[in-house]
């Protein structure tokens, strides 16, 4: 089979709709794959909508149509060869023109698309058209026929089959992006083609590894061309192979391949990541063999189930790897970018790198994003990093009509065959809140019997799973409780299934993480703004504000900063200008958050897993994320590396009192000895206790203080210290608000060392969350580590990598210098 890349030459212009007078009528350099918006800022006629305001400037493309026109010369179609278009991605609403001749119609950006173009290619010069509509528009006239679904946002984005969060959401921007976004390619044949190749993996029970491979095979059947020959299918992996000779006339093939002793694929913090090379090759016939197409994936043998067998609590929702129980440590995962084509595999690996560097061993690709991309998978196969996927629903009613269902089932089978065979997916899930969108916002009664999805979540989406991967469990919701039908025990029940926990965001303090112990907390999360670097690359606003305009339509969260504002106020000191207010709130969410993992960790095994809302940006906004838009890890992200450590102590209450948590996630037992101690600030040492350390692998153990160690003589003047080697948990017995700290608790040096520069702080008294805020003294700095506690006395080393020169005094002081000490107004008067 031979391919032609179709990505050189394209042009773009508008055809219809409240098009600036500057680009009415005019047709530019189109990159494909790309987006409209992404040639029209190339092109210096649009403004970076991710700057300052530049998404209120561009709204009238929303209400836009677009053509794509390429010019290509090409041979026509031999006599005997089928030639095909194939677009693997098309976003979203598209009418397909060769040569005059309409080819075919699109409407859903989740799938490919192939047209048959034999009878239309002409010897010579071709012109190619991809007309392009408003997605929009056309979701409008979808809800006009099929009556209105609800949708949290107000763009009817339940009516097309488009990356929802391209409308908008409560982190990112409302642009709508319209343009061939996947590759696009010529594909000439003569005899047949793979056209689907499954590779399902498994271990049997005596620990060989076991692919079978299942193969579509696309015949050419054309006027005047030969009878359909034979051909052979043949597959290898680790030195197994086997064939198979297809007769005339097949088109399906299963091969299966053992693989003795095979290395067991785990997850990250579980051991190694062997993958094993599938070769997969047709040939035709002939004395040569000749290869017609191949299929190449690397596999990792692995097992994964979800345990949701009742016990006396409820229903678990357990992971279970190689027969081994797994604490899901991760994070949601939305894309990258919203210009979706300026994602790359290196950015992936970044990305990817951060989530383990935070100790995380699963990502959960949510349902208003899209089917993340084969080199995501490729990514998390390598690294270990479990993977759930959600199939694209998110936080609205869906029909259960035409066009969408066709579409969906069309996208849902590709996607499951595609994504088949790739050890790290851990779980097909139907979709974001909807169950619970029907439970509790409403629905029914706006629905008025109307169909919202329910037939896709609990029998279309779970047949097509089981028809196509059955090696990966499947899930009817996030959150959801397994079994419970509509109407009975509700899908957000904290002892039955997956839980999202958005009280403590929406209404409640973060503290309210411990009034609930879900079997599963599939999304919580707190937010905080940007880097400061990332934020004044993107914002500029005299003055720069919380209230200024472009930090506000940064902002997209509903009463966002009331909401930071609210959340701050019963810990952290009040912040006296913007740079304080943004330390403060960047600092509350990771206290937040951290707090919430703290809780959950300690109940392993009732509590089986922790995904953060959320791990990334997709553009610069304050929100959710621990790691900005500009990829800069924030504050959270050191306090989940802290929170999700292999080994951790934290002070939780049990039975009415306070207790220590031994949490070991390791799989060595925890032994050694612990230190309890009541200190004040000054370093004082005014109770304390040795215990010993005897915690199971996999395990937590609880251990309670004496009360000596728990009644304080002056809560604001001393705190409760446990460590164990190089790991430690402070309590404090009122909050940091006030608590007695010293503002001037610090002295601190930096010193120029190679890729670099050291910062060694010393603490003259406690001193609580340090941090060296390294992009503020350098927009390519990154400090290894944040939110470090010191000890009266102690001193730690922070290490800075630029390639900046910067003033060492510029690295010892605020704003780059912090703690919540810095945050404090003077010296307590009891001082």
């Amino acid at each position: 089979m031979a391919q032609t890349p179709l990505h050189e030459g394209w042009l773009l212009s508008t055809t219809r709709g409240p098009v600036p007078e500057t680009i009415r009528g005019r047709e530019i350099r189109a990159v494909v794959p790309s987006s409209a918006h992404l040639d029209l800022m190339a092109a210096g006629l649009i403004p970076d909508p991710y700057l300052d305001r530049g998404e209120e400037e561009l709204t009238w493309m929303h209400r836009t149509d677009w053509r794509y026109r390429l010019a290509f010369d090409a041979p026509a179609a031999a006599p005997d060869e089928l030639v095909d278009l194939v677009f693997d991605g098309l976003d979203t609403v598209a009418t397909v023109t060769l040569n005059g001749h309409v080819l075919g119609t699109t409407a859903n950006m989740h799938r490919s698309y192939r047209f048959d173009v034999r009878d239309h290619l002409a010897d010579g010069p071709n012109e190619l058209v991809v007309d392009l509509r408003s997605a929009l528009e056309y979701a409008e006239e979808t809800e006009a026929v099929l009556g209105r679904r609800e949708h949290v946002y107000p763009h009817p984005f339940n009516m097309v089959r488009k990356m929802a969060c391209s409308f908008g959401w409560d982190w990112g921007p409302d642009l709508q992006t319209a343009g061939i976004w996947k590759p696009v390619r010529l594909e000439r044949r003569r005899t047949a083609r793979l056209s689907r190749v499954r590779p399902l993996v498994s271990v049997a029970p005596d620990g060989s590894g076991v692919v079978e491979v299942h193969a579509d095979i696309a015949r050419t059947r054309v006027a005047g061309a030969v009878d359909e020959p034979a051909v052979e299918l043949s597959a290898r992996i680790a030195g197994s192979s086997a064939r198979t000779v297809l007769a005339a006339g097949a088109t399906t093939a299963v091969l299966r391949l053992t693989v003795p002793d095979a290395r067991l694929w785990w997850p990250a913090g579980y051991g190694e990541q062997p993958l094993y090379d599938l070769e997969v090759v047709l040939t035709g016939p002939g004395p040569d063999d000749a290869e017609l197409d191949r299929f190449h994936r690397r596999v990792g043998f692995r097992t994964v189930t979800v345990d949701t067998t009742p016990d006396e609590t409820g229903t678990p929702f357990t992971f279970v790897v190689n027969g081994t129980r797994i604490f899901a440590k991760g994070a949601n995962w939305i894309p990258d970018d919203h210009f979706l084509t300026r994602i790359t595999r290196e950015r992936l690996e970044r990305r990817v790198d951060q989530a383990l560097g935070a100790h995380m061993n699963m990502l959960r690709v949510w349902g208003g994003g899209i089917y993340e991309t084969d080199d995501f998978y490729e990514v998390c196969d390598e690294r270990g990093m479990l993977v759930w996927q959600d199939f694209p629903f998110a936080c609205a009613s869906y029909p259960e009509e035409e066009p969408l269902r066709g579409e969906i089932e069309a996208e849902a089978r590709e996607n499951v065959a595609r994504l088949a065979g790739h050890p790290s997916l851990a779980l097909w899930n139907g979709g974001n809140e909807n169950l619970w969108g029907f439970a509790d916002w409403g629905w029914p009664e706006q629905l008025a019997g109307r169909t919202w999805g329910l037939g896709y979540y609990t029998e279309l989406l779970p047949r097509i799973v089981a028809e196509l991967d059955p090696t990966t469990p499947y899930a009817d919701g996030s959150p959801y409780t397994p079994g419970a039908p509509v109407g009975g025990i509700h899908p957000n029940d904290q002892d039955h299934g997956t839980r999202h926990e958005w009280e403590v965001w929406n209404r409640l303090d973060y503290t309210a993480y411990r009034d609930h112990t879900p079997r599963f907390c599939s999304e919580f999360g707190f937010q905080g703004p940007p880097t400061w670097a990332t934020l004044t690359r993107w914002i500029h606003d005299e003055p720069l504000g919380a209230t200024s305009p472009a930090f506000l339509l940064h902002q997209k969260a509903e009463d966002g900063n009331a909401k930071l504002d609210r959340g701050l106020e019963p810990h952290l000191p009040a912040p006296r200008s913007f740079e304080d207010w943004h330390w403060a709130t960047q600092l509350n969410q990771a206290r937040a958050v951290a707090f919430g993992v703290e809780h959950f960790r300690s109940w392993w095994p009732r509590t089986a897993g922790t995904l953060v809302w959320q791990l990334n940006d997709c553009w610069p906004v304050t929100s959710w994320a621990a790691v900005d838009g500009d990829e800069r890890p924030k504050p959270l992200w050191y306090a989940l590396r802290d929170a999700y450590a292999p080994r951790l102590l934290t002070f939780q209450p049990r039975a009415g009192r306070l207790a220590l948590a031994v949490v070991n996630d390791t799989g060595e037992p925890w032994t050694g000895h612990l230190t309890l101690e009541r200190r004040t600030l000054q370093g004082a040492v005014l109770a304390d206790a040795k215990v010993d350390i005897q915690a199971a692998p996999r395990s937590v153990v609880l251990i309670e203080p004496d009360d000596a160690l728990l009644t304080p003589d002056d809560v604001r003047q001393e705190v409760l210290v446990a460590s164990s080697k190089d790991v430690r948990a402070v309590h404090t017995f009122c909050e940091d608000r006030d608590l007695a700290y010293r503002p001037d608790a610090l002295s601190a040096e930096a010193h120029a060392v190679p890729g670099g520069y050291r910062v060694d702080v010393r603490a003259r008294s406690f001193a609580r969350d340090i941090a060296v805020l390294a992009d503020r003294a350098a927009p390519d700095a990154v400090v290894d580590d944040m939110l470090v506690t010191l000890l009266p006395g102690e001193t730690h080393s922070f290490h800075v990598r630029t390639d900046r020169v910067i003033d060492p005094d510029v690295l010892t002081s605020a704003p780059v210098l912090r703690s919540v000490n810095s945050l404090c107004h003077a010296l307590p008067e009891t001082e």
